[in-house]
């Protein structure tokens, strides 16, 4: 698979390629190119069992001038569940004092252990606030340490920037009505990136009082599945593959999910690179789900909601 991007000094009427290469990336570093018009943005989050902590690691070592998206502080702080969705100005304040424009090509990266965790939930804000400048680092930070390339623990805070965010497709997130009113409907296809176990009810979920199990009529392609071994993304001709054994056709409508909204979109930037570019995300995932689905709506094959 051809994996580019746009020289940041290219008409970003250009579509952005959605993965970019350690390499590429590299020499970007190399040529003192990163700045206003190419923005890296480190987006490690980790679920307290991980035992890990984004934001001190971003301290002590990250790709030379990337600057550090926190998915939790860009959020709507209001809701009762994690890392939903901001509005349109706090986005694009939060965006604009890292020093991103609306001229800005953004790559995003992570350092888990996958290859990619939380980038692509950063990726996928960006398109929804309609910036498609946005490519994510195939690899991710994993990929790049093993390659050899040059890493600081020395930040400086970019320059503001004014940025405006616009959302011009609203379908690209799923509520918990549309959800609901789909299980009737099925107007699209809802697919949850968890692991199969706790789909089935049968291992824990990460968070306190919420059990495991699934939405009824939804389909089940973990995350990790769309990375090889070395955490990098599938070829879209595996991804197709990938699509197909997990019955789910990509040309319909298809809805992602997971545990808080985040690897979901996992499976959008898989289906965007397969030629599927406006799959949607439920944002609040399994936790609202759960939260608030009667008990006959929590499938599970171990126990029900009660």
């Amino acid at each position: 698979m051809r994996i580019a991007a746009l020289h940041p000094g290219v008409n970003m009427g250009v579509q952005t390629q959605p993965l970019v290469s350690a390499k590429w990336l590299a020499n970007m570093v190399k040529r003192n190119l990163v700045g206003p018009r190419l923005r890296v943005l480190d987006t490690s989050w980790y679920l307290p069992m991980m035992n890990r902590d984004g934001k001190k690691e971003f301290a002590q070592s990250h790709i030379p001038g990337a600057s550090f998206f926190d998915i939790d502080e860009c959020s709507d702080r209001t809701s009762k569940f994690d890392h939903m969705l901001p509005t349109e100005k706090f986005f694009a304040d939060y965006v604009g004092n890292l020093g991103i424009g609306n001229d800005s090509h953004v790559v995003v990266y992570d350092a888990s252990d996958f290859g990619a965790f939380t980038c692509t939930r950063v990726w996928w804000m960006f398109r929804f606030f309609g910036h498609p400048q946005v490519s994510v680092l195939n690899g991710g930070f994993r990929n790049w340490v093993r390659e050899g390339h040059p890493v600081t623990g020395t930040y400086t805070r970019p320059e503001p920037a004014r940025f405006t965010a616009t959302v011009k497709h609203r379908s690209w997130v799923r509520s918990f009505e549309d959800i609901t009113n789909n299980i009737a409907s099925q107007e699209f296809q809802v697919v949850d990136v968890r692991p199969y176990a706790r789909f089935r009810g049968k291992e824990p979920e990460p968070r306190e009082g919420v059990k495991p199990g699934h939405i009824p009529g939804s389909k089940c392609m973990p995350f990790f599945g769309f990375v090889d071994e070395d955490g990098m993304m599938l070829s879209p001709e595996q991804l197709k593959k990938f699509f197909q054994k997990s019955q789910v056709d990509l040309n319909k409508p298809i809805c992602g999910s997971c545990g808080s909204g985040v690897t979901a979109c996992h499976l959008v930037l898989a289906a965007h690179l397969c030629g599927a570019p406006d799959a949607s995300v439920y944002d609040g995932s399994w936790y609202e789900w759960f939260t608030k689905a009667p008990p006959e709506h929590v499938v599970s094959e171990v126990e029900s909601k009660l």
